[in-house]
């Protein structure tokens, strides 16, 4: 599999090259899983060739415009065109539909706490366009949910410097909490939905 490892390093040095833009246009396409993209990021960093913040601006940018897209998907094209082309963007259909059911249940804000869960944190987007949500409450939940996995990965690449490559390792102890943060927060919204509709219901 060394052909994997050339692209995957001819795909960095790319990135590198791009400084903040490299950031910003591989999280927006993700070739390569934003875990890398932004613990590479925070290397450059590390290497004094980008500033912190901005690779956490650019970042979280990136981030917001993939998701853009993926809504932009499931609004004007819906399940035709994900079951058409979803495998070209690594979209499953079985995931689409959990991720639908999951918005049908919880409601927009399920945009924001599916974002810290593997998988569902790019597919959510496209219930949510198939949904119609709104665009500008879309892109804040997207925006706010993005800021903290952003920073997570800048920083400890920048941490681990050379070393990068051990972000994943690195990243566990600090993943595994906030999926289990999202999940409590997604319970607590799930309840006030609840107690609000009886209100409403009284």
């Amino acid at each position: 599999m060394g052909w994997i490892s050339d692209l995957l390093h001819e795909i960095l040095l790319w990135i590198e090259s791009l400084g903040y833009f490299g950031i910003l246009i591989g999280l927006m396409i993700e070739v390569i899983p934003s875990e890398i993209v932004l613990g590479y990021g925070g290397y450059l960093v590390s290497k004094g060739e980008i500033s912190y913040f901005g690779a956490i601006i650019f970042g979280v940018v990136g981030a917001v415009a993939q998701n853009w897209i993926l809504y932009g998907i499931g609004r004007f094209g819906g399940r035709p065109l994900v079951e058409k082309y979803g495998k070209y963007i690594k979209i499953k259909m079985k995931h689409v539909d959990i991720a639908e059911n999951w918005f049908k249940k919880y409601g927009a804000g399920i945009v924001f706490t599916a974002r810290f869960i593997p998988v569902m944190r790019q597919v959510i987007s496209v219930p949510a366009g198939m949904a119609k949500m709104s665009f500008s409450l879309f892109t804040l939940l997207t925006a706010l949910a993005s800021i903290p996995w952003t920073i997570l990965f800048v920083h400890l690449g920048k941490t681990l410097g050379e070393n990068w490559e051990d972000i994943d390792d690195k990243a566990a102890q600090y993943v595994q909490p906030a999926i289990l943060i999202a999940i409590a927060l997604l319970i607590v919204y799930v309840v006030y939905k609840f107690i609000r509709s009886k209100g409403k219901s009284v």
